[in-house]
């Protein structure tokens, strides 16, 4: 049950300009110096997303499209119904593993300025094609969400919708979101929940109906191809506490009724209706 839904963060400039004009013919509005020294979790998870990502765009491109480019999760619960970002015009906004971009191009149409950012130049190839069609300009950033190469207080919003949160160590990730946001800033994000992880058998790759894996300790879950990051719930509070965050609210997400999911099995959409598979913490940066 590993994720495989979003995407994760390579490199770029420091002095890479929020909001910056449309490149001219023949170049792009990427920055694109690379960086080398990937840790090994990241140049693991880089690799997986570099080999499957055409199949990935192509499996769930009807449930991240259209009317759900703007939705959460696994399930696809609409922004409009969960109201966690917000008022977005007119902000400086990250999209911390953006993948195809869909999110970010959808809050450009709606006036944000956003930036995407994510580990796999194949992902930010997709995104530059869907931002061709839709008509819309916003710098790319090929960079590891680790170690963003973005200068502090940049962003008024840092969020993903799974991305780069479940792809990274949030040892690193928390604190450079706290970096990257202006005081009153708002960092947001959905993962998997504790609950989940703790039902979750690897070795089968599927969530069980009893308890599998120890709590107290929890956080790095590795697969051939691919790992993921999870922490209690109270290492999570403390580790936002000491990064200057207050948590405004967690939302635990539950398929609505008669719902599909492109990224689980009719088992698991049964699990996730009596247990949250996935959540979205919602944190404020301290003013």
């Amino acid at each position: 049950m590993h994720f495989n839904e979003n995407k994760e963060g390579g490199a770029s400039s420091r002095d890479l300009k929020v909001g910056a004009s449309a490149p001219q013919e023949g170049e792009n509005n990427d920055a694109d110096t690379r960086l080398p020294n990937f840790s090994e979790h990241v140049q693991k998870n880089r690799a997986m997303w570099e080999a499957s990502s055409d199949e990935y765009e192509q499996r769930h491109e009807a449930a991240l499209s259209g009317g759900n480019a703007m939705a959460w999760g696994l399930w696809r619960i609409p922004e409009a119904e969960l109201h966690i970002l917000g008022e977005v015009a007119g902000k400086d906004i990250l999209e911390f593993g953006c993948g195809a971009a869909r999110w970010s191009i959808a809050l450009a149409e709606r006036g944000a300025r956003p930036v995407g950012l994510d580990i796999s130049s194949r992902q930010l190839q997709h995104a530059r094609h869907h931002m061709q069609e839709a008509g819309v300009d916003f710098p790319l950033v090929e960079a590891s969400a680790e170690d963003v190469p973005l200068p502090d207080a940049s962003f008024d919003i840092v969020f993903c919708d799974w991305g780069a949160m479940t792809f990274c160590d949030p040892v690193r990730t928390v604190p450079e979101a706290a970096r990257l946001l202006r005081p009153g800033g708002l960092f947001a994000f959905s993962t998997a929940s504790p609950i989940s992880v703790m039902c979750l058998n690897v070795q089968a790759d599927q969530v069980e109906r009893t308890l599998v894996n120890d709590y107290f300790g929890m956080k790095r879950m590795e697969w051939e191809n691919e790992v993921n990051f999870q922490l209690p719930y109270g290492e999570w509070m403390r580790l936002f506490r000491r990064a200057g965050f207050v948590v405004e609210d967690l939302f635990e997400t539950q398929p609505p009724i008669d719902s599909t999911s492109t990224y689980r099995t009719d088992a698991e959409t049964e699990w996730a209706r009596h247990w949250p598979m996935e959540n979205i913490w919602k944190a404020r940066k301290e003013k």
